[in-house]
């Protein structure tokens, strides 16, 4: 019996393209001399300074390391729209700067040779400074209470949360420092107080204050909870890879004993 003849599949040959005489293919020569590297991210290799590196390796060691509670509620500060409510209303409260301040003095001595009325001064305005603030909480004036989160140290104000609740006077902690700058004419602040408001904004105040009680004060888990112990990358890996292992191990044990 004849052979059956196969039929092969022709295959299409594809046109070699010819390299274009105007524009001649150069690779890339990444020696010395040769074409622009690409740009890099090379903030690791850049020798920042000591202020930069001490506040890196700070925030390195407040997640390493185990931070008490005192010191970790002080991470726990107001969301944005929250503290933007409460700047809003201290800032109806600024004390007066002392060209207003020095005016006020002008008018009030002319006012007494004339035999006229005085300005008066007015009467709620921001407390702010760290014994000021104190001595109010103490008696039961202050009616709320600010404190900066990245007070340094913070063996400043670690106690005035405490001082705070035994003394039943609301307090938040806020972002941050310079803010608190803001409501008044000092270049930073650890601390402000309101010791009261005008009439028109009592009830904006009762309801920072509820927020405070609820927030803060009564927290029961900012006085409780420890924080820090975050491991890095590596060691996190690491401590993975050794519980699978062991978990294996342990499952071979079972497997062996029959269980």
């Amino acid at each position: 019996m004849a052979p059956k003849k196969g039929s092969k599949k022709q295959v299409k040959s594809t046109p070699v393209k010819k390299a274009d005489p105007l524009f001649p293919s150069r690779p890339r020569s990444q020696i010395i001399g040769g074409a622009i590297r690409p740009t890099r991210d090379l903030s690791r290799f850049v020798r920042w300074p000591k202020y930069v590196r001490i506040q890196r390796q700070r925030a390195v060691l407040y997640q390493r390391l185990k931070v008490p509670p005192a010191i970790n509620q002080f991470t726990k500060t107001l969301s944005k729209n929250e503290a933007m409510t409460v700047f809003t209303l201290l800032n109806k409260y600024r004390p007066e700067t002392a060209a207003a301040k020095k005016q006020r003095v002008k008018e009030t001595a002319a006012a007494a040779a004339s035999g006229g009325t005085a300005p008066a001064k007015a009467a709620n305005q921001v407390k702010f400074g760290l014994k000021h603030v104190t001595m109010l909480v103490e008696e039961k004036k202050a009616q709320l209470v600010l404190i900066a989160n990245d007070v340094d140290p913070v063996e400043l104000v670690m106690w005035l949360p405490a001082l705070c609740r035994k003394m039943d006077v609301p307090f938040m902690i806020v972002k941050d420092k310079a803010v608190l700058e803001l409501l008044y004419t000092k270049k930073t602040s650890a601390v402000a107080a309101l010791t009261g408001v005008d009439k028109a904004d009592a009830s904006q105040l009762e309801l920072l204050k509820n927020l405070a009680m609820e927030k803060y004060n009564n927290n029961t888990d900012l006085t409780r909870k420890w924080g820090g112990g975050i491991m890095g990358l590596k060691t996190q890996a690491k401590l993975d890879k050794r519980a699978k292992a062991m978990a294996i191990e342990e499952a071979k044990k079972k497997a062996s004993l029959g269980l």
